[in-house]
């Protein structure tokens, strides 16, 4: 997770809503879903995610997601985590064409690599970066996978401002198709990891952007 990812995780938590002002936070509408997801010792098979809960936090230019079933801490949860880096590019507001409705990568960020794989700089990182948990399902293993290529397209995205009131600035609809993989089976000398351990996962979400209370990290 980029440096601002891991930021904004700890900074106020604002919910996002599936409809206009005065709804209940964490609602939303869509769904995640693969026909053979692989992750060692625990899943290979259909999965289907059912999300009913959708949050998310807005940090400078970049917009973290979480997508899961019910809404418990992310720890003991199944769910989707994207971090959207430089929204007001994707947007159009920095007077750039807008790339809304344009499929965008989706990948690792460039700091993410195996054990003893040097890091290797580029002048352009994915926009998105996806990571999935299956941290109720196979909480007895190593439970996160993430995205290593595809894409998303998104028809609407929030524009990060905590106190926007035009409804149409909060929503956020997209939709995604991109394979995962846990990194750490890339080889040594670095590379692709094996398609043979990677899934195809793909879905899509909607719903307005509600702010809610600050997140306590402790009892």
């Amino acid at each position: 997770m980029s440096r601002a990812g891991r930021t904004a995780a700890w900074g106020l938590t604002v919910m996002l809503a599936a409809s206009g002002p005065g709804c209940a936070v964490g609602t939303g509408a869509g769904e995640v879903k693969s026909d053979r997801l692989y992750l060692a010792s625990c899943w290979d098979g259909p999965f289907d995610l059912g999300p009913s809960f959708f949050a998310g936090v807005p940090y400078r230019e970049s917009f973290q997601i979480r997508i899961q079933r019910g809404d418990d801490n992310e720890e003991v949860s199944d769910g989707v985590s994207l971090l959207v880096n430089d929204v007001q590019t994707i947007r159009g507001d920095n007077g750039l064409p807008s790339l809304l409705g344009i499929p965008l990568e989706v990948g690792l960020p460039p700091e993410v690599t195996p054990p003893g794989v040097p890091i290797t700089p580029t002048d352009s990182p994915p926009q998105v970066s996806m990571a999935m948990y299956l941290h109720n399902t196979c909480f007895q293993t190593n439970s996160s996978l993430y995205a290593v290529d595809g894409v998303i397209t998104f028809e609407s995205l929030f524009n990060g401002d905590p106190n926007e009131t035009n409804a149409e600035q909060k929503l956020t609809s997209a939709v995604f198709d991109v394979e995962v993989a846990d990194p750490r089976d890339q080889p040594p000398q670095g590379g692709p990891v094996p398609d043979a351990l990677k899934s195809r996962v793909t879905g899509w979400f909607r719903f307005y952007f509600e702010r809610g209370q600050p997140a306590q990290p402790f009892p």
